[in-house]
């Protein structure tokens, strides 16, 4: 996938979230987190499965960037929960396996931790819907690994761009590709908001924990 075509992709995909509401900017009214965190962005991407025009053109980007990004893959894996309905739209796309990692091992039955098949040395790509500091993402590598799969690395439609997540993927050895990001976001929402709104948009991606404290 050509750059062009990549910042292309990115923006289409950062106006139609907006667009279908699966992401709300609210600088003046900020959410706030699980983890305590201030924020002017809200993100469930799982909205876009209702909107089947954006959910088509998501899995066949996503489709896309991981056939030039990760040719070798021999199956696809989601992330519980959001990921196993974008991991098997995914999959099917490109006809390969999948399977899907619980955030913890099922609690009755088998207990398992990963629902369907892995075998050693099988080159899997881990599909998430949102990426921000990347923990809970990079567990699902670790298990996958303990399993011994081969994670050719992780794609994914937003993510924030933090720091921080770029540090735990890196610390991980684990390529990410995404299909649009914070940067992107504020580009093409840039023309609803005013310059001081857009200012604090754009302190809140520097510094997320200190931001309106």
């Amino acid at each position: 996938m050509t750059q062009e075509l990549t910042e292309t992709v990115a923006r289409r995909v950062a106006a139609s979230l907006l667009e279908i509401g699966a992401i709300r900017l609210r600088p003046q009214e900020p959410f706030t987190w699980s983890s305590g965190w201030k924020s002017p962005i809200y993100c469930d991407n799982r909205l876009a499965l209702s909107f089947p025009s954006v959910r088509t053109y998501i899995k066949n980007a996503l489709a896309e960037r991981i056939r030039a990004a990760f040719p070798a893959v021999e199956t696809i894996a989601g992330v519980a929960t959001a990921g196993i309905p974008q991991g098997a739209l995914v999959a099917d796309a490109l006809q390969l396996p999948f399977l899907y990692v619980r955030a913890k091992p099922k609690e009755h039955g088998m207990g398992n931790l990963i629902e369907g098949r892995v075998s050693a040395g099988q080159r899997v790509v881990v599909i998430e819907d949102l990426v921000s500091t990347g923990g809970s993402s990079l567990k699902v590598v670790d298990a996958l690994r303990e399993a011994e799969a081969d994670v050719l690395g992780m794609a994914a439609i937003f993510t924030y761009g933090f720091d921080e997540a770029e540090r735990n993927f890196r610390d991980k050895k684990v390529p990410l590709v995404t299909l649009s990001d914070y940067s992107h976001l504020l580009a093409v929402a840039q023309s609803n908001f005013s310059e001081e709104e857009l200012a604090s948009l754009s302190a809140w991606r520097q510094s997320p924990d200190t931001w309106k404290k």
